[in-house]
C-alpha cells in the first residue's frame, strides 16, 4: 500500500483546518489552513510557517461551501491527481480533499464517483482525494505517487493511470473558464429606491 499512496496523504485527509492558531490567535491571517509535506504534523497558520516551516514543501488549505479544497497548481507537484474531479473556483482549479455527501435524486450525471456515487463529468472516476484514497485501497490499480521521482523524496515513485487517457489539448481545454464567467466591468451602483 504504501508503494501506492505517500505516507503524508492520510494525515492531510484526516486534518482539521480553519481552527485559531494557539500561538497567533490575535493575529489577522491566525486561521490554521496550512498544511506541511516534510513535517506531516498537523495544520498551522500563516505565521507558523513564516518561522517554523520556511524551507519546507508547504500546502495551503481553502474553503468552498464549508469544504476544503486545494489548488490543482500546489497538489499537482506532489501527488498524482488523475481521475479526481476538479473545478474552477475564483479563477483557480481546485479539487476537494474528502467526499462530500450529495442526496441521491433520480438525476444523475454521465459518471458517478466510484467510492461515494457522486455525479462527476465523464472522464472522472472520483470526487476528491479521500475517494481516490479509498479507491486505491479497494483496487491498487491507481497510485498517487508521481512519475519519476525517487521514493526517498516524500515517498513518491512512478504511477499508473486508472480509467481514460487524454491528452493534455483535451484536459486544458474542459477547464477554460468560459466567456459568462468573466468578472463585471465598471463600478456597481445600487438599484434605485
Amino acid at each position: 500500500m504504501q508503494q501506492f499512496v505517500p505516507p503524508w496523504l492520510e494525515k492531510l485527509l484526516s486534518t482539521e483546518f480553519f481552527p485559531v492558531c494557539r500561538t497567533h490567535g490575535d493575529a489577522t491571517r491566525s486561521e490554521c489552513n496550512m498544511y506541511c509535506l516534510d513535517c506531516n504534523a498537523g495544520a498551522f497558520c500563516f505565521y507558523c510557517k513564516s518561522s517554523q516551516h520556511k524551507e519546507h514543501q508547504v500546502i495551503q488549505i481553502r474553503r468552498s461551501s464549508y469544504h476544503d479544497v486545494v489548488r490543482v497548481s500546489e497538489i499537482e507537484k506532489v501527488l498524482n491527481i488523475d481521475d479526481v474531479q476538479t473545478y474552477v473556483i475564483n479563477s483557480a482549479k481546485v479539487l476537494f480533499l474528502n467526499e462530500r455527501p450529495q442526496p441521491r435524486s433520480g438525476k444523475g450525471g454521465p459518471q458517478i464517483c466510484q467510492v461515494c456515487g457522486r455525479s462527476l463529468l465523464d472522464m472522472f472516476m472520483f470526487c476528491s482525494l479521500g475517494c481516490k484514497l479509498v479507491g486505491i485501497k479497494r483496487n491498487e490499480n491507481a497510485r498517487f505517487i508521481l512519475e519519476g521521482k525517487s521514493s526517498t523524496t516524500r515517498g513518491v515513485m512512478p504511477s499508473t493511470r486508472l480509467g481514460i487517457m487524454m491528452d493534455e489539448e483535451e484536459h486544458h481545454h474542459i477547464y477554460t473558464p468560459t466567456p459568462s464567467s468573466r468578472r463585471r466591468k465598471g463600478i456597481p451602483h445600487r438599484a434605485p429606491y
